[in-house]
């Protein structure tokens, strides 16, 4: 197996090369001004070695090539030391021999860095003059695109170097040519992305402290710089240097492009690299401090101008959103339901994030808006980002590449921005965003080639050919923004505060209901003791009477009937209190003979109503597994309301019916009374509520568990539930026909 090294390029210590460009020479003094470093070719241009000159005061150098400025170095440093820097002397003219240098200070470590360059210039004498025309040129043009356009047109005014590039470093850090000015003769580059590896991270973070570099010559051999021995081992660090070596990496990509000199100015927005005014020339070229200065001036502008369109354009976009979670957040304070407020108005969660659809996760529900995933893709996702992910706001513009099972949902879900509402309770608010599918033309296969060294471990080098090389970028979406994020981070704040809120007003509730328990209890208790007296009462007279009266049979019948009804009051009131502890009832569940216990019903009801041509008829009654008190109760008041609500059609008939059903048992109560309004059918639900009749009937088919016809039903279901374990379905047939699923019609 090859072991491929990809990081050689990132590791590559740039900032200590121990060598230096030969159009020039360095030294470095100590603070205390003794010579400590020098480049070997000091001999080329003041005919003194290096060994010489180490270890020696600097004004040993002063004395033997500027006889007449012994000194001058020393109050230099002075000067940069009291003006907290050396900008006010660079460069400093000076003559060595009969040519025109200019001496660069700049600080490393505790060492102070001297470059002598020469200062020769084919701009002419009136550099201010041609910098002044050159930025009322940059800034005539408010339009980006234009912007970039005449920056590269002037600076290579400025330089005349053959190729200017304005060049823009993406997230990823990758780089795109965006504008360039070039000689005509040249192809245009214009479009062209180049891979992160072509300018590496220690580049990229140099070019953010060094903001214009210059490589004069591929082909010249650097300088070595040397030291004591002592300091051997101690490499100089070059970072702030003008003439620092060159990375052989970086010159033979540079050789491989037929570049001959290279020139770059760093542009930057809020501290970070945006991107290089990156030149080339295809002979050596040499361009003097006040040149590169002059350029760094211009990138200067088009950073701050750069910035300021930046600024402006995140500041629309953050205003537009802050807007959008301000509205949301009345709608969160205004309305009791979540939905409601985020979901119902002009003005939605999607509206909160620029994105192309929006999912709140939340008390077992997912609601929608804008294009999304289904809620068994919203499903996995959430249990992928609940194993996987451990803050609280996520993002990312490529999640099929992070999740695979989003390559099928590519269209609506390549990019996420998730925020983590509770992760024990799995609530999150998500945006999506869709593919973005680009065509990327890069210079070259971004794949640089791999070259095997003596030990066989292999490095990455430069590629060798620049020819457009296409890429299809898909399963990918546009980048989140920080405006993106500030405004997703203000919504889970909004959106915390109103499920904070609720929690609050349901403990309130919990409460009041705690309360109302209480005094139910008490209540109970006084009115099972109060009802005790009379039935007594009742139950004494009417055996009293059994015992002492000889009856007819009808009379006799009647007679039980009344104690028998005594008992199953009795039995009832001895339950009431517990029935009023919804979490302690204790069922004593059997399976119930349904012919039997409707009979019964059926015999006395019709005593009970002797004076309505009232009929009952009763169809199959398979038994039910249940407490049969409560059974009972159920069907007593089920039949019960029948018969009131259907008293006043004439000819009264209740119908009562069960059927097996898969592993359930359905029963029917049939009557052909009044109905109930439309608008009323939700107050069924509600304890202790009388529905007024109405003149018309109505068809509908309502299950026990969530619904009821008439005052009473309300209390069955509860006991239902409570009965059977689940809740059982009875259809309540409030006419003499049965019509399917829950709806109404008027006759």
């Amino acid at each position: 197996m090859t072991i491929v090294d990809l990081s050689n390029c990132d590791r590559e210590p740039i900032h200590i090369p121990g060598k230096i460009q030969s159009h020039g020479f360095l030294m470095a003094i100590s603070r205390e001004l003794t010579i400590t470093y020098c480049s070997q070719n000091i001999v080329d241009f003041t005919g003194i070695s290096a060994g010489t000159l180490l270890g020696e005061s600097i004004s040993l150098l002063e004395r033997s090539v500027f006889e007449d400025k012994v000194g001058f170095i020393e109050k230099l440093v002075h000067i940069a030391q009291t003006k907290d820097g050396f900008q006010p002397v660079n460069p400093y003219p000076v003559t060595i021999g009969n040519k025109d240098f200019n001496l660069i200070l700049c600080s490393s470590a505790d060492q102070y860095l001297l470059e002598f360059e020469l200062a020769i210039s084919d701009l002419g004498p009136d550099l201010q003059q041609v910098i002044g025309g050159t930025l009322s040129e940059i800034l005539a043009d408010a339009n980006l695109s234009l912007l970039l356009d005449k920056t590269a047109m002037q600076i290579q005014k400025l330089i005349n170097y053959d190729r200017v590039m304005v060049y823009k470093f993406h997230e990823d850090g990758h780089g795109e040519v965006v504008a360039e000015a070039k000689n005509n003769d040249l192809e245009p580059w214009v479009g062209l992305h180049y891979p992160a590896s072509d300018i590496p991270k220690q580049a990229r973070e140099l070019y953010k402290l060094n903001l214009v570099r210059l490589i004069a010559d591929v082909e010249t051999v650097p300088s070595a710089i040397v030291t004591f021995e002592e300091l051997n081992q101690v490499p100089l660090d070059l970072t702030h240097s003008s003439l620092r070596a060159v990375s052989p990496i970086h010159i033979q990509y540079l050789k491989n492009m037929g570049v001959a000199s290279s020139f770059s100015v760093s542009l930057l927005h809020q501290g970070e690299l945006w991107g290089l005014v990156a030149c080339h020339n295809y002979t050596p070229r040499y361009i003097n401090y006040k040149q590169r200065e002059a350029s760094k001036l211009v990138g200067q502008v088009l950073s701050s101008a750069l910035s300021f369109r930046q600024q402006e354009e995140d500041q629309q976009k953050g205003n537009r959103l802050k807007g959008a979670v301000d509205d949301l957040s009345r709608h969160l304070l205004r309305y009791n339901n979540i939905e409601d407020a985020l979901f119902k108005h002009d003005v939605t969660l999607l509206h909160a994030v620029d994105a192309g659809g929006a999912v709140l996760a939340y008390d077992n529900h997912f609601y929608h808006t804008g294009s999304t995933p289904d809620d068994a893709f919203i499903k996995e996702l959430i249990d992928w980002l609940q194993e996987n992910v451990n803050e609280a706001i996520y993002a990312t513009n490529s999640l099929p590449e992070e999740y695979s099972p989003a390559i099928a949902h590519k269209a609506t879900a390549s990019g996420i921005l998730a925020c983590r509402l509770s992760r024990e309770l799995r609530e999150y608010v998500i945006w999506f965003r869709p593919e973005v599918a680009t065509i990327v033309n890069w210079a070259g296969n971004p794949d640089k080639p791999v070259e095997f060294t003596e030990t066989g471990m292999s490095n990455i080098s430069p590629r060798k050919s620049f020819e457009t090389w296409t890429q299809m970028v898909q399963l990918t979406s546009a980048p989140w923004t920080s405006e993106d994020f500030r405004s997703a981070l203000q919504l889970k704040e909004e959106v915390a505060f109103f499920i904070s809120r609720k929690a609050t007003e349901i403990r309130i509730l919990n409460d009041k209901l705690k309360e109302a328990y209480d005094e139910l209890d008490a209540f109970s208790y006084t009115i099972s003791h109060d009802l005790k007296n009379p039935l007594t009462t009742i139950k004494s007279y009417s055996q009293l009477l059994k015992r002492s009266l000889i009856l007819a049979p009808r009379e006799q019948s009647m007679l039980e009937g009344i104690l028998n009804g005594a008992n199953r009051m009795q039995a009832m009131i001895e339950e009431v209190l517990h029935y009023s502890k919804a979490g302690q009832i204790k069922t004593k569940p059997r399976f119930v003979d349904m012919e039997d216990l409707l009979a019964d019903l059926k015999e006395q009801l019709l005593v009970a109503h002797e004076d309505l041509p009232l009929t009952i008829d009763i169809g199959a009654a398979p038994p039910i597994y249940g407490d049969e008190t409560m059974i009972q109760q159920v069907f007593s008041n089920l039949i019960g309301n029948a018969i009131k609500y259907s008293s006043k059609t004439g000819a009264p008939r209740v119908i009562i019916s069960g059927e097996l059903v898969d592993d359930q048992v359905r029963y029917r109560v049939t009557d052909n009374g009044i109905g109930i309004k439309l608008n009323d059918i939700e107050k069924i639900f509600d304890l202790f509520t009388q529905i007024p009749p109405i003149q018309h009937f109505f068809f509908v088919r309502i299950k026990v568990f969530c619904t009821g016809a008439q005052q009473g039903y309300a209390v069955l279901l509860y006991i239902i539930s409570q009965s059977f374990g689940k809740p059982g379905e009875f259809f309540i047939m409030l006419t003499d026909a049965y019509v399917e699923d829950i709806f109404f019609r008027q006759i």
